[in-house]
Formats: structure tokens, sequence, C-alpha cells
């Protein structure tokens, strides 16, 4: 089979011509007869911090596929910053895979190398790639080295929701709490904690879209550039043995991926990232096959916000090969990779270099830590809680529901000393699901009321329709389904409810009669705290968004249109 930019560049017309005589500044003659076209999707930004080191990794990336007989060409591609895009970055992760899929599809490519590294970036690369359906390869930009403060090691999220409430409670200086600011980011690169980069750039090798032994990288090492060079020849190969998305991603393949992001006690919002991705691919991947597959999984990764440690530990200890070698029996043993060998073939030699960081099968950190699916009368489609990261004594609660109706109405509520809260309630906030908001932020690990800090309480019991930072922690249920914009339960929760949890049955339930709950409507707050935009993707977003449960893709962005384009540009 010839290659696809032949369509653009073969043949002596007119069309023919335009393509070739524009893209011919400084190229070899032959880079137009039989040289794989090789995109570099570079999500490098310098409003995505994360990610502005990029454009040097795509060096590496370019000179691998020129080694290899390809031509590369740099196409940048939407950059979503978590820190610094509003409402939040989740509102454009399917615009950003939408764009992406479309210029992959209407440019003569043959295949990709995706780049990308803060937390929606993987994801809506790894979307595009699956609905376009072209040779494609990921390569993750890499955590941050570890700074300290005070001298010690200071966990870029974790430690600013920790540090927060600390002065919130007056154990912290305001001067102090600023001064550790300048000391967390101390390099290029992603969160350094086990948050949703982190987390996304783990799974997307679990599940084989990364050169196996290649995440979790510190972005500052130069064996990233190493493996970034390597990459860009494969990505000539795979186009050679035309290995594309669906010829090796499968069931197994987020089998695979769950049970790594059980075992390093990855971030939940993975769970709506690989939703999305199987939906793009027309895998048949459901929440229940977190829960069945992962949520007995032995959390294995010392690392904050569950454990300890950092990513530059992690990656010393031995990285993701030498977690999944623990849990090598749990692995679909015939899920491939982008090298065109099962997952499991790159297990043999994958040692455990620091049994503190990375612990054995036999001492793990939590014996069944992955994510756990609850459903309940007030999560009928499912939700989400993450007991590594929460507080043993809540994962069996009852208590009295304090209600917020929008993320306004909790910060002008919860600080007042009048709030009628006790270390017993369980704070709700609604309005953040993804049409609510919309875009389904990171609000469900609320801060505690000023008042109950001041007693000593540093945990609650949290239930919202958004999302939490990977980097965060707390006995917090979230991806309430249906959300309170879709007519979920949630919407009609009062202040005074009972509201009971049970990790362990996987409930999460609204003591209130099923009758009384039918009779009751949202109140007016509630209603307007949603979303209610007039024009623009939000427009499009919010009356096309699909649920948590099903990942938060829009309707008709599911499944794959392929590559194929048929008609001319002139």
């Amino acid at each position: 089979m010839g290659l696809r930019s032949a369509q653009w560049y073969g043949g002596q017309d007119r069309n023919a011509y335009i393509h070739r005589a524009w893209m011919r500044r400084g190229v070899p003659d032959d880079a137009f007869t039989g040289r794989p076209q090789i995109a570099i999707a570079n999500t490098a930004s310098d409003l995505t911090p994360c990610n502005a080191h990029l454009d040097e990794v795509a060096r590496s990336v370019r000179d691998g596929v020129y080694e290899a007989g390809g031509i590369p060409l740099d196409l940048p591609v939407v950059s979503l910053g978590e820190t610094n895009v509003r409402p939040t970055a989740m509102l454009w992760r399917n615009m950003a895979a939408m764009a992406t899929e479309e210029m992959l599809r209407a440019n003569p490519l043959d295949g990709v190398v995706l780049l990308g590294g803060c937390d929606k970036t993987i994801p809506s690369l790894l979307m595009a790639a699956a609905s376009v359906d072209l040779p494609a390869v990921v390569v993750p930009g890499g955590p941050m080295l570890t700074g300290t403060f005070r001298g010690t090691p200071l966990g870029c999220g974790t430690d600013v929701w920790r540090l927060s409430e600390e002065v919130r409670a007056g154990t912290l200086s305001q001067e102090q709490f600023t001064r550790s600011e300048s000391s967390m980011i101390r390099s290029r690169g992603h969160c350094n904690t086990m948050g949703t980069a982190s987390t996304m750039a783990l799974v997307a090798e679990a599940l084989g879209t990364v050169v196996p032994g290649v995440a979790g990288t510190p972005a500052p090492d130069s064996r990233l550039l190493a493996a970034a060079h390597g990459t860009g020849r494969l990505a000539v190969e795979l186009v050679a043995a035309e290995r594309r998305p669906s010829t090796f991603l499968t069931k197994g393949s987020f089998h695979n991926a769950i049970v790594a992001l059980a075992a390093i006690g990855g971030s939940t919002n993975a769970v709506v990232h690989l939703l999305a991705i199987a939906g793009r691919l027309g895998v048949d991947l459901t929440l229940d096959d977190f829960d069945r597959i992962g949520s007995r999984v032995p959390v294995l990764v010392d690392l904050q916000p569950a454990g300890r440690f950092l990513m530059e530990d992690f990656h010393r200890a031995g990285g993701l090969l030498a977690v999944l070698r623990e849990v090598a029996d749990l692995l679909d043993p015939e899920a491939l990779t982008v090298t065109g060998e099962p997952l499991v073939d790159h297990l043999t030699d994958a040692p455990i270099w620091d049994a503190e960081v990375i612990r054995t099968r036999a001492r793990p950190l939590v014996e069944e830590g992955g994510i756990a699916v609850l459903r309940g009368s007030l999560a009928p489609d499912g939700a989400l809680i993450k007991p590594a990261a929460a507080s043993p004594h809540l994962l069996r609660h009852r208590g009295r529901a304090v209600v917020f109706d929008s993320i306004e109405d909790f910060h002008a509520r919860v600080d007042d000393p009048d709030l009628d809260v006790d270390a017993d309630s369980v704070l709700v906030l609604r309005g953040c699901g993804p049409k609510g908001y919309p875009g389904m932020p990171e609000v469900a690990n609320m801060p505690l009321p000023t008042k109950l800090l001041e007693q000593g309480v540093r945990d609650m019991v949290r239930v919202c329709d958004g999302r939490m930072s990977g980097t965060a922690y707390g006995t917090v249920v979230l991806h309430v389904a249906p959300e309170a914009a879709a007519g979920g339960p949630l919407a009609l929760v009062r202040t005074g409810d009972v509201i009971s949890l049970d990790v362990e049955a996987r409930r999460v339930d609204l003591e209130v009669p099923a009758a009384e709950l039918a009779a009751r409507t949202p109140n007016a707050a509630t209603v307007e705290g949603f979303a209610n935009p007039g024009r623009g993707w939000e427009r499009l977003y919010v009356d096309h968004v699909q649920q948590a449960d099903t990942g938060a893709d829009l309707d008709f962005l599911l499944g794959s249109s392929g590559s194929a384009v048929s008609r001319e540009s002139h």
C-alpha cells in the first residue's frame, strides 16, 4: 500500500504541482517521493508552562524522523494549560481533540508523533489519533524535578492544597506560604506528584501508545531527548508497518491501563479520559470495568498525594515497568504496544531499585487501593472515590448534608463562622458537572470550613458532580452522574438531608424517601448556577456533552472517521 501523502504529492497535474511547490522550501527533491511525512503534533506553549519545553523535545523527534528516512513536519496544536485556563481546561479537551483530528486528516501526513504533558494534552491527542487512525506514538513531556522548602521536598499541587489549608487554620503564616511559591516549581516539566499529568503519561504507556520505559522520565533528563529521537525513528517504522491505533488498541489494552492506574495510585481523572479514548476507538469500556479490574489491585507506589515520594524518586526507583512487573499476572498478556510487541514482553528486566518508593506485591502501600465506583440513590449512573487518598475512618460514614448551589455560593459561605456544620457533616457542591459549570472543573476537593480547621479537622466527606485535581487528596465522592444540571438527584439534595457512604459496599445514598424526592424540584439558586452560554464553543459543548460515566465526550464525536479525504483543495 502506498503512502497516504502521495495523494497530495504524486503525479504531474496542477494540484500536485501546487502541493509540492509550496512545501519545497529547503527540503531535498526526494522529500516528496516515497518518504513518509511525519507530523510532530506539539502542544508547546508559554501559556501551558508544563509543556513549554516541548519545542526542544520536538527537535529530537525531528532528528530521529530524518535519520529513519522520513520528513518531519512541525504541527502546533491546541494546548491547554491546567493552571491558567478559565473556567477549566476540561471545557476544551474535546475541542482540542477535534481540532487535532481535523488537522491530521486534512494534511498530507502518513504518521504522527504526539507531544503532550499537562493534564488534558495527552488525552486530547490520543482521542484525536484514535479518531483519525494514522500511525501514532506519544512522547510524554515528563515531570519536573523536586523542589524543596525549609529542607522538605514539595509536591506541586498536593502541597498547594496542604499549605493553603494550614494558612487558613492559622498554623502557617501568609509570608511563609508565599515564600514557598518560588520553591515549588524547580524546573521545566509537569507536576511531580501522581497528578493527572503523571498519571496520563504512565497510563498511556500501559495502554501501549508510548515506547515502554519512557513515561515518567523527568523533563530536564537528557534521556528524554534520547527517547524522543528514538520515537522519531519508530514513527517511520509505524508507517511502513501500517501500525495504526486500531491495529493494537484493544479491550486488553484498556485492561492493562486500568491495572496500571490502580497500582500507581493514579488520578481519578484518568477514568473520564480513558472512557473518552475508548469511545473514539469503539472499544466497549464502562465505568464498571474500572471497579471490576482495578479496585482490588494493590497500590504499590508510595507517591504524593497517596504517599510520600515524588516523580523523580519514582523514575530513580525503576519507573512504571518495575511496577507492572509486580502485577504482571493481572495484565492482559496479548495486549500490544507501538513496538509491535506485547507489553508484558518488556517486563523481563525491570527491577525495583528502591523498595520504599515502589513497593513489592508482598508489601503494598495499600492492599486494595484502586479507584472505587459507587452507585446508589445519589449517583444512579455512578460516582468515583479514590480510597488511597481518603481517610480510612471516613470510608464508611453517615452525616448531615451541607449544600452549596454553586462554587460562588461555596466560597461565599464556607468560612462563615455561623455556618451550621461540624466534622460529621457531608459537604455537597453541585452545578459543577460537564453541563453545569460548564466543563467539569477541579473543585470537588472543597476546602474545609475555617472553624473546623481551627479545631484540628483535616478531612470530611465531600460530594460533587465535578472533578478534583489528581494532586488532591481527601474523602471526596466525585464525578457524580447524572450531574445536577442533567437532572441528577444531586440537584434535589437539601441541607439537613442525611447522606450515607459505604465504600466497601460501593454505595452512596441520599436517605430521603423516593416519593418525597420525586416531589421535589431544584431550587432557584441551583438552576441559576447552571451554565447557559449563548454562543460559541460553550454553547456547542453544553448542547452535546455527555456525562462523566461515559467520558464526557461530545455525542457527535464518538467513533472514528478515519484518514480519508475525498476532495481536492483547488
